[in-house]
């Protein structure tokens, strides 16, 4: 008879399947660069996730306590920020890099649970967030001709990562994952759009960014597009899943084959391999979350 996998290796699997949808995401956006913008892609990923996500909730209604509108609206605003940069990451840096800065989240997270809720988990974590934050340094190093504003947006997008990911774990016992997912997807699919009528109804002119211009895909475009949104639902419900398990500290080390994904992918769209200043880098970042989610997992096992 076959065992029963425990929850840690569900939210393994979980995790795993969230890194490869957000991975085949960036690949499909990153194919779309030079026909749309940032804000344009916002628009369309979030509409396709809308369309896809709440026939499901009307044909099988979640089943939840609620109660955390005000918790749930903030974790929507900053998803969407934090989507907004990594999309403007991935259509002007390397798609490795873009999402290397992204999951620099996890460095936030223990940073903000220090100053914000006062966890101090030990020196170890201390060299950890001192190790990815060296990691950041050795990525932006080879790439010092770009924009410095790329790799702005690219600290932003893991801070509201991080932000956005606190506040997943601690409404996780009052919603439905679903519910969550749709906080994210509406506010991410309003923003833009009101954007929209902004640029159309005073003619200020669009910055591709935070006035953007309607603009439809058309042919291999549309297959880009729903693969985009389609992956990215995928990634969104199977990360939200993750975090909110029970041991979801040891599985955010698996997170990081996002990075690894999108080295290749990026490869396979054109983008160099990364060279032995931006792979040190990527290691950093990686062993850094990895020590953190360690030292978690430990922190709540001695708990029990």
């Amino acid at each position: 008879m076959l065992m029963k996998p425990d929850a840690r290796y569900k939210g393994i699997l979980f995790m795993l399947l969230a890194a490869l949808g957000f991975s085949v995401m960036g690949g499909a956006a990153k194919s779309l660069k030079g026909s749309f913008t940032a804000g344009q892609l916002v628009f369309y990923r979030n509409l396709i996730g809308l369309i896809v996500l709440v026939p499901g909730l009307l044909h099988r209604p979640p089943v939840q306590e609620g109660g955390k509108f005000g918790r749930l609206a903030f974790r929507g605003v900053m998803g969407t920020l934090a989507l907004y940069t990594l999309l403007y990451c991935i259509l002007n840096l390397p798609l490795g890099t873009a999402m290397s800065y992204n999951l620099t989240s996890a460095l936030f997270i223990a940073v903000f649970s220090f100053f914000i809720f006062g966890e101090y988990h030990g020196k170890r974590v201390l060299f950890a967030v001192l190790l990815g934050f060296a990691g950041m340094l050795l990525i932006y190093k080879p790439v010092m001709h770009l924009p410095w504003y790329y790799h702005v947006a690219g600290l932003i997008s893991g801070i509201t990562s991080a932000v956005a990911y606190i506040t997943v774990g601690r409404l996780a016992k009052f919603y439905d994952p679903r519910v969550i997912v749709l906080s994210f997807l509406l506010s991410g699919f309003l923003f833009p759009l009101v954007s929209m009528l902004i640029h159309m109804g005073t003619g200020l002119p669009a910055d591709g960014l935070f006035l953007i211009e309607w603009k439809l895909p058309e042919g291999v475009q549309w297959f880009y597009m729903l693969l985009m949104g389609l992956a990215a639902l995928f990634g969104q419900y199977f990360v939200t899943r993750s975090y909110g398990a029970d041991k979801a500290g040891i599985v955010s080390i698996f997170g990081y084959s996002n990075i690894i994904y999108s080295v290749f992918i990026g490869m396979a769209l054109g983008d160099a391999f990364p060279d032995w200043y931006s792979i040190s880098g990527i290691c950093c970042i990686i062993f850094s979350g990895v020590i953190i989610s360690l030292v978690k997992r430990n922190s709540v096992t001695a708990e029990k």
